[in-house]
């Protein structure tokens, strides 16, 4: 190497580690794919997650699953989505991590709503509409401390919910 021609080094793809939106979208597909169609029952088709198995686990589960499905609504709000496809991605972890706190009914509920699904489907959307179309331009921090309150609302609720089930659960069964 001399110093008339020195050696251009191009960085390699960062694949699923990078920032840019590409690598946020690998992302969250692999993760909504682990939680919501990772396991697949053999002779049925069907598919479910480990957002289901997790959930097995009272009160405690749920909350794993609501944590790791705001992951994808924060990678949202990063990719500068739309506050009413923020609030419907928010609805669908809300929905999956309330009902879900149900025992047993909600384990069913889980495997069958695969909300993270439904959010990367959002968010995908969302970036084809804006690759066509880039129009309105807001604060990121703004959209993720709004995701994040109403996260740690979502997950305060699941707590109460599942401490509430199981108190009238073993108040029934103890009578």
């Amino acid at each position: 190497m001399s110093r008339t021609q020195p050696r251009i080094v191009v960085a390699a793809r960062e694949g699923i580690f990078g920032d840019d939106p590409e690598s946020a979208i690998k992302r969250v597909r692999v993760l909504a794919k682990l939680l919501d169609n990772s396991i697949t029952i053999p002779g049925l088709g069907w598919k479910f997650g480990l957002d289901a198995i997790i959930g097995l686990i009272p009160v405690v589960g749920d909350l794993i699953g609501g944590v790791l499905a705001g992951y994808i609504v924060l990678e949202a709000a990063r990719a500068k989505v739309p506050s009413f496809t923020l609030a419907r991605m928010l609805v669908n972890v809300g929905i999956d991590t309330l009902v879900g706190a149900v025992p047993a009914l909600g384990d069913l509920f889980d495997a069958a709503w695969k909300a993270n699904m439904k959010n990367v489907a959002l968010l995908e959307h969302h970036l084809v509409a804006r690759a066509e179309l880039d129009r309105e331009k807001r604060s990121v921090m703004g959209a993720i401390s709004f995701s994040v309150f109403v996260l740690g609302l979502i997950l305060v609720g699941g707590i109460v919910f599942g401490i509430f089930a199981i108190r009238l659960l073993w108040g029934l069964w103890t009578r």
